[in-house]
């Protein structure tokens, strides 16, 4: 009756996730391990437990039946309440219990909290302006093809769990080439054909100095769109097509690219001069929009990048003596562990200011002591040591100052075979406002130079 009760319930919860799983986009991949790690088990259990009972039962009546007389009433009567506990147990199960497990399993704490080794990803997610949806959301294709490819990959990265087997760091989905093309994600929301306006971005620095001299730099960025000239316009406009092909498997080189442009009849290849690489083994890939936003959900910052942002909205205190220079030291400085690095960054920065300015150490040291949170806490967003990943793991391609990203291919050394080259011209993506100036005109002109000024933290 045991086993009997196993199977059943393993059978009936089996038969109710699975639907759940194959209408439309798949709403968790993680679900394959109740369907295919957990209940194959509870099932077998239950498949080998019924043949021992039914043993075991078969010497009980042969060894009682002579002195024990047979009471069908009660046997009946047991049989029934087996089936009426049994009946409820599954009902309660496939209803409630399983429905929980799958919606938790959704979530991007499951990913996060449960499973150590995508805690960078998890914390980066925290972060992100997509960090309502559910992992699940871009990772994992619709329809029974991406169902099943999830099942599978979600068996794979268990096994390597459970053996500690895993990479160190997690490679991304576009290093592991498991990445799921945008217009399965991405473009569910994001509808590349449309116009997008120009949008403005500001840029602070801070000079690691004594007085961490400020200084902004201010861009229009021309997003354009598929009818408009501008980033957009120009690789995914009507009739473009670009295909590439990486030398390494971040993609961070690449030395052949194909553009396309079937309504004016145009087609170029163009080739890095001097490469190395035999192009015709490398992989080609179309480009897409994760080509560039490579990190929507999961982007990490670089250090000095990440203390300009805080100095500049007030999590550091802008007013602190050599605050930009000191911070850029103490998080760059190689920890063991991120235990070691809570003890170690905060002391740092304390024992600082206690040497070299003992009276601002005490009239400032609230200041000081947030200063010294904020620091860690990018610490702790962006490195992870027992993971290896630290700063710079993750390239972001978005931009081309913290990493190759747009200079990849616009890097004035692309070349075709009829003399022309992929533009470097910086006005085709961004008009420059101003560069490094410690108060842009045009700031005030918008009325956001007080504005910020209000924000930083004096």
């Amino acid at each position: 009756m045991v086993g009997a009760t196993l199977v059943t319930i393993a059978g009936f919860t089996w038969l109710l996730v699975l639907p759940q799983q194959m209408r439309g986009h798949t709403s968790n991949p993680y679900a394959g391990i109740i369907l295919f790690v957990i209940l194959p088990i509870v099932f077998f259990l239950g498949l080998a437990l019924i043949p021992i009972g039914v043993f075991l039962a078969r010497r009980r009546i042969r060894t009682t039946l002579d002195s024990a007389p047979l009471d069908r009433q009660t046997s009946l009567r047991r049989l029934g309440i087996f089936l009426t506990v049994a009946t409820f147990l599954n009902v309660i199960i496939g209803s409630q219990l399983t429905y929980r497990a799958v919606e938790h399993m959704e979530t991007a704490q499951f990913c996060g909290n449960t499973c150590h080794v995508m805690k960078p990803e998890f914390v980066a997610h925290k972060q992100a302006v997509h960090s309502k949806l559910a992992c699940v959301e871009c990772h994992v294709a619709p329809g029974v093809g991406g169902w099943v490819e999830s099942k599978m990959s979600g068996t794979r990265q268990l096994m390597e769990v459970l053996t500690d087997s895993h990479p160190r760091p997690i490679p991304s989905a576009m290093e592991s080439d498991r990445l799921v093309s945008s217009a399965d994600t991405c473009e569910h929301c994001h509808a590349k054909d449309n116009f997008a306006s120009a949008k403005l971005r500001l840029i602070p620095d801070f000079a690691a100095d004594e007085s961490n001299t400020p200084s902004q730099t201010v861009l229009m960025m021309l997003v354009g769109g598929s009818k408009f000239p501008g980033i957009h316009g120009s690789h995914f406009g009507p009739g473009i097509s670009i295909r590439y092909s990486p030398q390494d498997a971040k993609r961070q080189t690449i030395p052949w690219v194909e553009y396309q442009n079937t309504n004016k009849g145009a087609k170029r290849v163009y080739t890095v001069t001097n490469q190395n690489a035999d192009l015709a083994k490398l992989p080609k890939y179309e480009m897409q929009c994760v080509d560039c936003h490579n990190r929507p959900a999961h982007t990490f910052e670089l250090a000095e990048r990440a203390l300009n942002r805080e100095m500049q909205f007030g999590g550091i205190s802008v007013t602190l003596p050599f605050i930009k220079k000191k911070s850029t030291e103490v998080l760059k400085t190689g920890y063991k562990s991120s235990e070691e690095a809570a003890l170690r960054i905060p002391e740092s920065i304390r024992s600082f200011y206690a040497t070299s300015y003992p009276a601002l150490s005490q009239s400032r040291a609230a200041d000081i002591d947030q200063a010294a949170k904020t620091v860690l806490a990018i610490y702790n967003r962006n490195v992870f040591p027992d993971l290896k990943v630290s700063w710079g793991t993750y390239p972001n391609n978005l931009g081309h100052t913290d990493f190759p990203g747009c200079f990849r291919c616009h890097d004035g050394e692309h070349n075709s075979p009829d003399q022309h080259t992929i533009t470097q011209d910086c006005g085709v993506c961004h008009e420059t406002i101003s560069v490094a100036e410690t108060s842009p005109e045009i700031l005030k002109t918008l009325g956001l130079a007080d504005r910020i000024a209000a924000i930083q933290k004096k």
